[in-house]
């Protein structure tokens, strides 16, 4: 019974790309910044051969790894999540969703707020925790909704669950998708819910509405009757196409727990986990402590992962894009991501530099012996 788990560091980028420049993020590096932080210490990865994928400082890698590892440059343009994890999934992004750096126009806000029956606040490029301390206060008092955006294709929608309860704001989400198609198909969606008092605190109940993406692997996989298991916002990327169960969780240590669980279960298929607590939390905010811990507690837990393995089980750790924690500003970064591949059928050894996150396909769709229009698998080169 075969069985690929797929584990996403979310935002965890191995070193600038060589276009780095043009996005603004030369210099770049995530890992690396993150393993600054006091205490940290991934042992796991380290034996696998984390630091000794190129571009890393080899003088922490070790002389045997335990999984095949390398890095994998990202073929599309962009450096948000959605394009991320649509190239691992085999999908290339050859034109960036759009962006709006001065706002969202006219033609998307009107019909936005005729459609929710109120007007709406901000409207800019913002952090998000900035943006609920600017504009909190006026909303609590209105009740219209802060719409914002940010480097990244991204609609995003906040309210307070006091003003505005979930089901009505996720309900502004889907009405704010339904009007963000053709030019304006921003790649996703976002519910940013708050509680409390100002300065207000974000919740867990964030939810993604995403474009549906062209067939991945996902499809291919469902459609040869695979089991496709979602475990995070996996399910919301990927807009619940070619997904055949779902668990949404509130934090990293939730997704662990899950991914546990599931490992101990019979299925055959794939299990794609996201790790969202590196990038939403600790990236965006420049946390390099915050991001170090959470590596920290992801390498503790993938220590009781391993063990668990079966013969047939395949385990590739990788991430989506860059949110170096210690760079200037608050967006993603253009960075490497790095490629851990583990299990008994994998030959330890090291992959170099892939061409595309599209190799995960690849790799995925062979080994369960599908094929797959975009990537080189691992073992064929």
């Amino acid at each position: 019974m075969k069985r690929v788990f797929i584990i996403v560091l979310d935002s965890c980028g191995v070193g600038a790309m060589p276009d780095a420049a043009q996005w603004g993020d030369e210099g770049a590096n995530t890992l690396l910044s993150a393993s600054g932080a006091t205490g940290f210490a991934v042992p796991n990865m380290r034996r696998m051969g984390l630091w000794n994928i190129e571009g890393l400082p080899h003088g922490r890698g070790v002389a045997q790894p335990t999984a095949a590892y390398g890095r994998m440059a990202e073929r599309s343009k962009g450096k948000d999540t959605t394009v991320g994890h649509w190239e691992l999934a085999g999908v290339v992004s050859e034109r960036p969703f759009p962006t709006y750096p001065d706002g969202f126009p006219a033609e998307v806000m009107e019909p936005f707020e005729a459609a929710i029956g109120r007007k709406t606040l901000c409207n800019k490029p913002y952090s998000g925790t900035q943006v609920i301390a600017d504009y909190g206060l006026e909303h609590v008092r209105t009740g219209y909704p802060i719409v914002y955006t940010s480097a990244d294709s991204v609609f995003q929608i906040a309210a307070h669950e006091a003003v505005v309860p979930l089901e009505e704001l996720y309900d502004m989400c889907r009405k704010a998708r339904a009007i963000l198609t053709g030019p304006h198909g921003v790649g996703r969606v976002i519910a940013r819910p708050f509680v409390g008092e100002w300065p207000y605190t974000r919740t867990a109940n964030r939810h993604d509405f995403s474009l549906v993406p062209p067939p991945t692997m996902l499809n291919v996989l469902a459609e040869h009757g695979y089991d496709v298991l979602s475990v995070g916002k996996i399910v919301d990327i990927f807009a619940e196409s070619g997904i055949t169960a779902y668990w949404r969780t509130h934090d990293n240590a939730e997704g662990m727990r899950q991914a546990l669980a599931l490992v101990e279960q019979d299925f055959e298929g794939l299990c794609f986990v996201n790790l969202v607590d590196t990038d939403m939390i600790y990236g965006h905010r420049r946390d390099v402590q915050g991001y170090g811990d959470a590596l920290t507690a992801f390498d503790r837990a993938l220590g009781e992962f391993l063990p668990k393995m079966r013969e047939e089980d395949m385990l590739i750790i990788t991430a989506d894009h860059g949110c170096d924690p210690a760079f200037r500003g608050t967006d993603h970064t253009r960075e490497y991501v790095p490629l851990l591949v583990y299990g008994s059928t994998v030959r330890a050894r090291d992959l170099g530099t892939r061409a595309t996150f599209a190799d995960v396909a690849a790799t995925v769709l062979k080994y369960f012996g599908l094929p797959c229009a975009v990537g080189t698998a691992i073992g064929e080169d």
